[in-house]
């Protein structure tokens, strides 16, 4: 189950399964609560959308100040549609994000560092490991669901960090739904080799067109990988059909913002969790 929650006037959601767990601080932001006007309007967080750079700065101030969090201690990718899972390695170790940071997952137990994933219709999934503090956030468009991301992801923090799927919780934040989402033949052909694509891909009104359901094709990739269902949480929400709360690149033609999706482990003492780009907006 998801809850609405508002802090400073900027709307976001919780999965309960996550807020359960006291060590750890998370939320699924909204289009709401910031300063940008027009189709940005009002809290995007991205630099890259043709937002006015001085706005997006504002609202990463605002979010990070509303939420207790330093703004050096968001990671943000870039975020590329593909497969590609970051590892952030624990305190302790060095770690620059002044490399290009191409990838479309993050895999941590470092604290104090929260992991985001921007999205205007692609589903934000968050991944909990309560028995061994690692955590992950998970980009996953249709390229990268049907590269089977989330459950590579598991796979990798089987293998590297020794987490039990069966103990493993996960969130699936707003995504374009299978309502709004319409994709062609080469993109449902992506598909052929998953188990159960009846259950996410169904024959669309136009020929040649199918109708995809990101977060049940990701929930399946998790359930597949051993996460109980009732570990599992889905807002069930569609950005497309929930413009006013959500950016949706879709619904929009193509021109809007991006809304922010963080998880962090949290610690104690708050300090700076790493060396971040020296320049904030290369890596936002």
């Amino acid at each position: 189950m998801f809850s609405w929650l508002n802090k400073n006037s900027i709307p976001y959601l919780q999965s309960s399964g996550l807020a359960a767990c006291d060590f750890l601080a998370h939320a699924f932001c909204t289009r709401e609560g910031g300063v940008s006007e027009d189709d940005y309007q009002s809290l995007n967080m991205s630099f890259r959308e043709g937002d006015e750079e001085f706005h997006v700065l504002q609202n990463w101030n605002k979010l990070a100040g509303s939420f207790g969090i330093p703004m050096e201690n968001f990671l943000v990718l870039n975020q590329v549609h593909r497969d590609g899972i970051l590892v952030i390695p624990p305190r302790g170790e060095y770690f620059t994000s002044r490399e290009g940071l191409d990838y479309d997952a993050i895999v941590t137990n470092r604290t104090n560092l929260a992991i985001c994933i921007k999205t205007a219709d692609c589903a934000p999934i968050f991944v909990v490991d309560p028995e061994n503090k690692v955590i992950a956030a998970v980009h996953a468009g249709w390229r990268g669901t049907a590269a089977s991301i989330s459950a590579k992801v598991v796979r990798l923090m089987q293998n590297q960090y020794g987490s039990r799927p069966s103990a493993l919780l996960a969130a699936i934040g707003p995504s374009i739904g299978r309502c709004c989402y319409e994709v062609d033949e080469p993109a449902a052909a992506a598909f052929c080799s998953h188990k159960n694509a009846k259950a996410f891909l169904l024959p669309g009104k136009r020929k040649d067109r199918w109708m995809l359901d990101l977060a049940q094709a990701n929930r399946g990739q998790l359930a597949e990988s051993g996460i109980p269902d009732a570990g599992i949480d889905a807002s069930g929400l569609c950005t497309v059909c929930r413009q006013d709360a959500f950016f949706s690149h879709r619904g929009s033609g193509g021109v809007t913002g991006r809304q922010i999706n963080f998880l962090m482990l949290k610690g104690d003492p708050f300090c700076k969790a790493l060396f971040v780009n020296e320049d904030f907006r290369q890596v936002h």
